[in-house]
């Protein structure tokens, strides 16, 4: 990691955090990105498999006979990842502790982070989570939260160290399923950074849509893939937060966590978009591990042409709450479907990304850095007409909400047919775009 890296406060998800918006000010904040529920009924470990519903609706078995994420390492930014769960065991790299307190990368003191590693990229022994992608790997950057900045004294800038540190690694996919209510430049340039890197930064929209809905950071900021929650009914999750910062959804209800630090059992509940962030992350890790060659545009170009979307999905709008639908990542592995298009044009700015031929030659311009919903380009090419269905099931599915009318849209895309499910007028919102 490089020398006088910029600083920020601390992130944290499925808790409640604070942070200080610059080192000259302390602020208290809600930080809300994690799980928004937890039931007391622990899982035994040996059955929590049969409760990760989207595997089978995504059709993974299918998906792992071409691309397992081999080749690609995720950095996750987090609670610290335990490498010793049955699920991780040699799955998990040498990573970075970002918070300077008592432990390490690898001492997970909540049980998060551990949680969001095994969704990415468990191997399923011993019966633990199984992750989208198995083959990949980890490697885990551990920022606080309120807690241990309560117990511990931590270092007041982890996030944005934790976020250079991940575009400097070997990682090419960086997970992040924390957020603040709060932007803050030097975690700005930080993500700016990542993009100059040419890696793929995915961050949990929040878990607050009925509390406030207030944006969040790193999600917001317009180089982050911001990503949604839904659930089982293949609708938007009600608690998953939506705007114009929404680029993409992903399954997050009803899937197990790590009850505790102690990784005895999981608990019931609501993986949130904690969980739809790491699944995200993991549908990116196939999709490159089957295409190495391609730049972080392409993927991510391809995540969004072949999203699950309805069939009156008019080709270039962009919902609040699905942003350009639900991750399918078994649409493009084993039939195709998305075009890689320019390795050099980002797919949320619609700009050239630094350093790539074209781009203006200070891209930091005043305009750039303010925070906001992604500008994202249309999704041309994206096939979404009946008979596109790839046997995703209830995975690629999801709602759209009115702000007038509180319509609420359906989809369901499995074996050879799109079904539609409408519940009164208008289904989503067209997404504020960005001017360059």
């Amino acid at each position: 990691m490089t020398a006088g890296m910029s600083r920020a406060r601390k992130h944290g998800a499925s808790l409640t955090f604070r942070r200080g918006l610059l080192c000259t000010l302390a602020m208290a904040g809600a930080w809300t990105v994690g799980i928004p529920s937890m039931a007391p009924a622990a899982v035994a470990v040996d059955g929590v498999q049969s409760k990760q519903w989207y595997l089978d609706a995504m059709n993974a078995k299918d998906i792992w006979k071409t691309a397992t994420g081999e080749g690609i390492k995720v950095a996750v930014i987090d609670t610290g990842v335990n490498p010793s769960t049955s699920s991780l065991k040699g799955q998990v790299l040498e990573g970075f502790d970002a918070t300077e307190s008592e432990g390490e990368a690898t001492d997970d003191y909540n049980g998060h982070g551990t949680t969001m590693a095994e969704l990415i990229a468990g191997t399923g022994a011993g019966g633990g989570l199984q992750g989208l992608a198995p083959g990949a790997k980890i490697i885990p950057m551990r920022i606080s939260n309120t807690e241990l900045q309560n117990k511990k004294k931590v270092n007041a800038q982890d996030t944005e160290d934790a976020i250079r540190a991940a575009a400097d690694s070997d990682a090419q996919i960086i997970s992040m399923s924390f957020g603040s209510d709060f932007a803050n430049m030097g975690e700005s340039d930080a993500v700016k950074y990542v993009e100059s890197k040419g890696k793929l930064f995915f961050a949990a929209v929040g878990n607050k849509a009925e509390k406030g809905n207030q944006k969040q950071y790193p999600a917001s900021y317009r180089q982050v893939v911001g990503v949604a929650a839904t659930d089982v009914e293949g609708q938007v999750a009600d608690y998953s937060q939506h705007g114009d910062f929404v680029d993409i959804a992903a399954p997050g209800s009803d899937i197990p966590v790590w009850c505790d630090t102690k990784f005895k059992s999981y608990c019931d509940g609501d993986g949130g978009t904690s969980a739809a962030t790491a699944i995200a992350s993991a549908s990116a890790a196939l999709i490159w591990s089957a295409n190495p060659d391609w730049t972080a545009n392409q993927v991510l170009r391809v995540m969004f042409e072949s999203a699950g979307r309805s069939e009156d999905w008019k080709p270039g709008t962009v919902s609040n709450y699905l942003g350009h639908g639900i991750v399918r990542p078994g649409a493009h592995i084993n039939r195709g479907v998305g075009k890689p298009g320019d390795p050099n044009l980002s797919p949320l700015t619609n700009e050239r990304t630094p350093g790539s031929p074209g781009a203006p030659g200070s891209s930091e311009s005043s305009a750039s850095s303010e925070p906001s919903g992604s500008a994202s380009a249309p999704a041309s090419g994206a096939s979404s007409a009946p008979g596109d269905g790839d046997g995703d099931k209830a995975v690629a599915a999801g709602a759209g909400k009115s702000a007038e009318d509180d319509s609420q849209l359906g989809l369901i895309l499995g074996g050879a047919a799109v079904v539609v499910v409408l519940a009164g007028g208008a289904f989503f919102i067209l997404r504020k775009r960005r001017a360059a």
